[in-house]
């Protein structure tokens, strides 16, 4: 079974991922939106090689408690370019102080078939992010697909936060570095007409 992570280009070229989980941090969205959050972000990914990746986030309100994330990257490696368009659903709980988004996705999960076509079908996942805004900064830290030994057991979204709330108190590093990522807000870019 193969599964086709498309949350940031950089996961083609590095061996570390986000934590992909079945169940969220927090069981629904109850924090209402905060407009400081919505608008156009950008931000520009280098990872010191001659790799580097621009990302900007559209974030919108989808309800009273829920946001549309539109994100837009492209990956350049040497000659090659990766476009990429992903969409997610998003909202906001605490641990503590710490604010996280619990953004809703989907995977594509490839399964072989001898002389048949691939097996293919969509399965809802959630990632993890703390988030911290300044003036026209968002920082953005991704939980560390690596942060806990016992995620298989993780089946709703207590356990989940049991084990995050284990971690943090334990000082320990749950974020993953090379997808810890500063956006700036800027106006959104308007689409070019065609001639």
């Amino acid at each position: 079974m193969k599964k086709l992570l498309w949350l940031l280009p950089l996961a083609t070229f590095l061996t570390a991922c986000p934590f992909e989980s079945k169940v969220p941090l927090a069981s629904g969205p109850s924090e209402p939106v905060d407009t400081t959050l919505i608008g156009y972000w950008y931000g520009i990914v280098k990872d010191g090689s001659d790799f580097f990746g621009i990302e900007a986030l559209d974030i919108t309100k989808q309800s009273d408690s829920v946001y549309a994330i539109t994100r837009y990257g492209k990956a350049v490696k040497g000659d090659i370019i990766l476009p990429d368009t992903a969409y997610f659903t998003g909202y906001i709980s605490y641990i503590g102080e710490q604010r996280f988004m619990n953004i809703e996705g989907s995977v594509l999960i490839v399964t072989p078939r001898k002389n048949k076509q691939p097996e293919m079908r969509k399965e809802r996942v959630f990632y993890m992010s703390a988030l911290e805004r300044r003036n026209d900064t968002l920082s953005i830290k991704t939980i560390t697909e690596n942060f806990s030994p016992t995620r298989k057991e993780l089946n709703t979204p207590d356990d989940l936060k049991r084990v995050v709330v284990d971690a943090l108190s334990q000082q320990k590093n749950i974020f993953d570095d090379l997808y810890s990522l500063s956006y700036r807000k800027i106006p959104k870019p308007q689409q070019l007409k065609s001639f």
